[in-house]
């Protein structure tokens, strides 16, 4: 599968690493665990994410670091994270 992505992540890691993702998404108890299942699915690990609600608590950001082996595998979590029905945007 060719990413649509065309990052520069190769020209600036060492692979494998760990790389924190950030996804911002509707307050709802879900989200985390609808994120940790596509990590599951793409990059199997232990996580535990942590959660901050926005200030007016309608969002949740949900930050976890994920060991990531190339390039590829970080746009392809980008884009799984980002096809998630409650997630807005995937820092």
């Amino acid at each position: 599968m060719k990413s649509q992505l065309d990052t520069k992540f190769d020209e600036y890691l060492d692979f494998p690493c760990q790389f924190p993702f950030k996804i911002l998404g509707l307050a709802d108890a879900r989200l985390p665990d609808m994120v940790v299942e596509v990590l599951q699915l793409h990059a199997p690990g232990d996580y535990s994410p942590t959660i901050k609600p926005s200030s007016k608590g309608n969002y949740h950001a949900v930050s976890v670091s994920v060991t990531v082996t190339s390039k590829e595998h970080i746009e392809t979590l980008y884009l799984k994270l980002g096809e998630l029905e409650l997630v807005k945007y995937v820092l």
